[in-house]
């Protein structure tokens, strides 16, 4: 499979935007520095509308999908700037309206080819997102590729530093791209506009831990690198069902779902009864803090939990019991653990920690990440909606998301990131088989 590349380009927004340093927040900081890649498919139009090519009428015409960039970019400011050092040699954004990367793609493979048995892999990312050799200043926060496949579909690929933003603001910048390329106006799309003050999350003076926060040391990242490749498993309504049936009424679609995928991953792995496996979860904060963040907050407003439960509780004790731990983690992050966390990142950057740092996850722990009541498949740009939504690459054994089916009455799905030797057997344990 290849792509030919048709067209890069800056695009800077489109009215002059603020000029100034934008300060990081410590839960900006304790994410991967790196690119977060995307994909969207937007299946061909129907005939007579598609000639069967990238000059289909209109079909994601690059200049409008530009334009509506440009003017998105405008409250979204940030994405246009560079990754860069301020005092202390603390990561910040310059603001510098330089603009984000515009690809334009011609591929040689159809739709079917690359989605109806899609795997993220770093072929995925190399072929449909745009690629930056590193993470570090002075680097660019926002890429874009549309690529236009043999079929007459497209596919946008989007690659946004995760210093940036969480998946929240990562929906509302697609939102506002989306619906201006649509041809909405700006106020209509976004009454409030983003909020770009992270200072709201700053370390109180001095600093006080009040709870324990091994989920970002250092010490519990000492796996090793491990081949993996990523599936992508669909938990049709049945099977959901049946799941949160073994669980106490009302329990989450996340929590049920995690409980099993835990329990299939411990029996996958083979690990011993008496090891301790370790669940990392992130919780959305926003609501969760006292006053709340404003609800077009645009940064970083996840914190993590870790849930250590025996590998032999995981396989014996009902799933309910689990998927309770597991609520109970995530229940457990309020205001105060969540300035608590804030501190100690706080003293943690103060001793030199590496802590962000990409360290891997060992054998025995899992990190599963909810997209679901995200839109993630809201992103219309004119065209309809995507038919497939997913991460162009997965970044380490153990990871997995919970995403939400195209369609509603269709379950959800989980894309898994695991070691090849272990994934006929997990297959077995996840299906029940």
């Amino acid at each position: 499979m290849k792509v030919e590349v048709v067209e890069s380009t800056l695009v800077a927004p489109s009215e002059a935007t603020p000029r100034h340093a934008l300060w990081l927040s410590n839960l900006d900081l304790a994410v991967p520095k790196t690119h977060t890649p995307l994909v969207y498919y937007y299946p061909a139009p129907a005939a007579p509308d598609a000639d069967g090519g990238e000059d289909a009428e209109g079909f994601f015409a690059p200049e409008r999908l530009r334009e509506a960039l440009a003017r998105a970019l405008v409250p979204f400011y940030p994405l246009a700037g560079r990754m860069a050092v301020g005092p202390g040699g603390r990561l910040e954004i310059d603001c510098n309206g330089e603009g984000a990367l515009f690809v334009v793609a011609r591929a040689d493979f159809t739709g079917d080819e690359m989605f109806r048995d899609f795997e993220p892999s770093p072929e995925a990312r190399r072929l449909l997102v745009p690629f930056a050799a590193s993470g570090d200043p002075p680097c660019v926060l926002a890429m874009v590729q549309v690529t236009f496949l043999k079929c007459g579909g497209v596919a946008v690929g989007t690659g946004m530093h995760h210093v940036t933003m969480d998946g929240a603001g990562a929906i509302q910048f697609i939102r506002t791209w989306t619906s201006l390329a649509r041809g909405l106006d700006a106020a209509s799309v976004s009454p409030s506009p983003p909020c770009h003050e992270r200072t709201l999350l700053r370390a109180r003076s001095p600093p006080s831990v009040t709870s324990e926060h091994p989920v970002y040391s250092p010490s519990n990242l000492n796996g090793m690198p491990r081949p993996f490749v990523t599936r992508v498993y669909a938990v049709p309504p049945k099977l959901l069902a049946d799941i949160k049936s073994d669980c106490a009424p009302g329990v989450s679609t996340y929590c049920a779902v995690t409980a099993h995928l835990w329990r299939a991953m411990c029996v996958a792995r083979g690990l011993a009864p008496d090891a301790e496996s370790r669940l990392r979860v992130p919780a959305n904060i926003r609501q969760r803090l006292r006053p709340p963040l404003p609800a077009h907050y645009f940064g970083n407003a996840i914190v993590r939990d870790l849930v250590t439960v025996r590998v032999g509780d995981v396989l014996s004790q009902p799933l309910g019991f689990v998927a309770e731990r597991i609520k109970r983690a995530v229940a457990r992050v309020d205001d105060a653990f969540v300035r608590s966390v804030i501190d100690y990142l706080e003293l943690e950057s103060e001793k030199g920690s590496q802590a962000a740092r990409g360290q891997f996850m060992p054998e025995t722990d899992l990190w599963v990440v909810s997209w679901l009541g995200m839109p993630i498949h809201d992103a219309d740009f004119g065209w309809g909606r995507p038919e497939f939504v997913a991460p162009a690459q997965m970044f380490g054994s153990g990871t997995a998301y919970v995403t939400q089916a195209p369609d509603k009455d269709d379950g959800v799905s989980v894309l898994f990131a695991l070691e090849p030797e272990y994934l006929q057997c997990f297959e077995k344990a996840f299906y029940g088989e």
